[in-house]
């Protein structure tokens, strides 16, 4: 899968300047690699993938202050107003903004490796504890083993955080491997909006994405994370997102998944506690020969918890893409409501969507529903388009954007949601 070795785990351990019991966490799990399992994500056959990984120090400019940013990462941001900013440029922490009173009020926005040394017990706490662990299988373990960038985020109690976190991370090194992981611990009361972006300035990649996320979410809580990955092409990816949500607390998800490369994608949320809430939207665009797996689910412990999926998908050229859409309540999670719909709209004769509702009831006293479909472009809505003087091309384009936009109207920023409907724009451009 490698051609690592652990004296250059170790060596990269050192360089970040990790605690002990960071380093034992990868050491552990590269040890543990030959003797862990691969995923086994529904229909799709791994053994196909490449996800041999080549050392590669991606060490990359930083950048003063936010006039000197490149122009990509200005475009999705507001320059003028940004608050709270974190961009990595490869694996480098290139730039760090954060509003003076929130460091008064105990908020903590740090690279995931500074945040390792200066908050050790803290991060230690939370990290591939609860809501992924390290011997998942194979790729979470070299995720462990390979971390070479990311984001730590902690919110003390009853700290309502008014702007975003944004972090922009800029790929432009194409031999760059990104084992990204963010880790968000929202405490007791509190409130925060994170917005991350994904974006490429390479034509093509030769890396390996290994992206995870961690959300918690405390008692009372609310995080709001909204997304827009579009990395290059090559990129073999497997990216997990997981949530858990406590007693009264609140998890929602805008996604937008443009990655040109195969991925893998696993977004769970845990309702652990009653009355928690979330409701996740995903929109996807698939093209060229891409094979994407996606699978979104919320797992409901709570009682009175309230689990919401939507995810709309579009396929063209030669793209195929799995949407597994997962509501599970478990026993004990009585009044519990798990919804989701799954739509994926086809643009050619190749490509291919499977739409897969899945409902999981362990008990009787719930409320639950699914819908799902996959098909062409409706003939009659272009038919109404066209008849108005609209060519078919435009109208093709229209009813594209109005079966994407449940999902992009969701992200909290404004030039987030604009870089998202131009990615959208580029990557359905009918020719």
């Amino acid at each position: 899968m490698s051609d690592i070795n652990l004296e250059q785990i170790k060596g990269l351990s050192q360089s970040k300047n990790e605690p002990s019991w960071m380093t034992a966490i990868r050491e552990d799990a590269f040890n543990r690699l030959d003797s862990i399992d691969m995923p086994k994500p529904d229909k799709t056959r791994l053994d196909r993938w490449n996800f041999d990984v080549t050392y590669h120090a991606a060490d990359s400019d930083t950048f003063d202050g936010t006039d000197a940013l490149p122009e990509e990462v200005k475009s999705i941001i507001d320059v003028e107003a940004v608050e709270n900013l974190y961009v990595q440029h490869n694996n480098t922490p290139a730039f760090l903004k954060v509003n003076d009173k929130l460091a008064e009020q105990g908020v903590i926005i740090k690279d995931i490796h500074s945040a390792m040394a200066e908050h050790a017990e803290l991060v230690q706490k939370y990290f591939m504890t609860e809501g992924v662990k390290v011997d998942e299988h194979r790729l979470t373990a070299l995720h462990a083993a390979l971390l070479n960038g990311g984001l730590f985020i902690y919110v003390p109690k009853n700290v309502v955080i008014e702007s975003p976190i944004q972090m922009v991370v800029l790929h432009d090194d194409k031999e760059a491997n990104l084992f990204n992981h963010l880790l968000i611990v929202a405490d007791t009361g509190s409130e925060v909006t994170y917005v991350e972006n994904y974006l490429s300035t390479v034509e093509e990649a030769a890396g390996q994405l290994n992206v995870i996320s961690e959300v918690i979410a405390n008692d009372n809580a609310k995080i709001t994370y909204g997304t827009v990955d579009f990395l290059a092409k090559g990129f073999t990816g497997h990216v997990i997102r997981r949530g858990i949500a406590h007693k009264d607390a609140t998890i929602d998800w805008s996604l937008g998944l443009m990655n040109d490369g195969d991925t893998i994608n696993d977004n769970t949320t845990y309702l652990m506690g009653d009355n928690s809430t979330s409701n996740l939207k995903t929109v996807v665009v698939g093209r060229g020969e891409q094979k994407l797996n996606f699978t979104t689910q919320i797992i409901q412990y709570g009682k009175n918890s309230v689990g919401h999926i939507l995810k709309h998908g579009v396929m063209k050229d030669a793209a195929s893409s799995i949407f597994n859409g997962i509501g599970y309540i478990k026993h004990g999670a009585t009044k519990a409501d798990a919804q989701q719909e799954s739509r994926v709209l086809m643009l050619s004769e190749k490509s291919r969507g499977d739409a897969n509702p899945i409902l999981l009831i362990d008990e009787d006293d719930v409320t639950a529903g699914h819908a799902a479909s996959a098909g062409r472009v409706d003939p009659m809505q272009l038919f109404y388009l066209m008849s108005r003087g609209i060519s078919q091309a435009e109208a093709e384009r229209l009813v594209i954007h109005g079966f994407l936009a449940p999902v992009v109207n969701e992200l909290p920023i404004e030039a987030v949601r604009r870089q998202l409907t131009d990615v959208i724009e580029q990557k359905v451009a009918i020719k």
